[in-house]
């Protein structure tokens, strides 16, 4: 597990408005459950696939944890680990930016790296 980033799917529409205000506070769901979720390099595919299936227009952030203050690594209901952010993200640790493309049968493509 690497602990030096981590990452944020969003949509195209909720980037532009965070960078409109210079800061991310969240998605909807981020929004109503009181923080940013965000996941490992390991865990994109599958939160793609559980929250993400069919949706197009998505951008992956890859997150310099080093400078986020309220990073807590919390336990899911499937046991696995996952990174959220009990503060708004702060768009300078955003390292890169990736469009997630939609493959015909509703999944998504990753960059090869990133």
């Amino acid at each position: 597990m690497n602990l030096k980033f981590i990452y944020k799917i969003c949509t195209k529409l909720e980037l532009q408005k965070s960078k409109d205000k210079g800061y991310f506070i969240g998605s909807k769901k981020d929004l109503e459950d009181g923080f940013i979720h965000f996941s490992g390099e390991e865990q994109i595919q599958g939160t793609l696939k559980k929250y993400y299936l069919n949706q197009k227009d998505l951008i992956l952030l890859k997150v310099d944890t080093l400078k986020l203050d309220h990073l807590i690594w919390e336990q899911a209901s499937d046991g696995n680990m996952f990174p959220h952010l009990y503060s708004s993200l702060d768009l300078n640790n955003i390292v890169k930016e990736f469009e997630i493309h939609l493959a015909g049968d509703g999944t998504h493509v990753l960059p090869h790296k990133f």
